[in-house]
C-alpha cells in the first residue's frame, strides 16, 4: 500500500466575480465583535467593547446591517427577498 498525495486546484474567483455572484440574491451573515463595527459602519455609535454581534453583507461584501442576533440578521434578509449563507 502506498500513501500517495494527491493536491488538486482550487479555483479562485477574482473580486469582480464576486461583486456579481448570486445576481443580488444571496447575502452573508458573519459573526463580529463590537469593535469592528465602526469599520464597516463609520457613522454606528461607538458600542460597548466585547459584544458578540452578527452583520449581514451583501454577496459583494457590502455591509447591509448589524445585529445582536443571527436570528434577526437572517430575518432582515429573507424581507429582503435574499438568500443567506453563513460564513465563518
Amino acid at each position: 500500500m502506498t500513501n500517495e498525495l494527491v493536491v488538486t486546484e482550487v479555483p479562485v474567483m477574482s473580486p469582480e466575480a464576486f461583486a456579481v455572484f448570486g445576481d443580488g440574491k444571496i447575502a452573508y451573515v458573519k459573526p463580529i465583535r463590537s469593535e469592528d463595527v465602526n469599520e464597516l459602519y463609520p457613522q454606528a455609535p461607538t458600542l460597548e467593547p466585547g459584544l458578540e454581534l452578527f452583520a449581514l453583507h451583501a454577496a459583494d461584501g457590502t455591509p447591509i446591517m448589524v445585529t445582536d442576533s443571527r436570528e434577526a440578521a437572517v430575518a432582515n434578509a429573507w424581507s429582503q427577498e435574499l438568500e443567506t449563507v453563513s460564513v465563518h
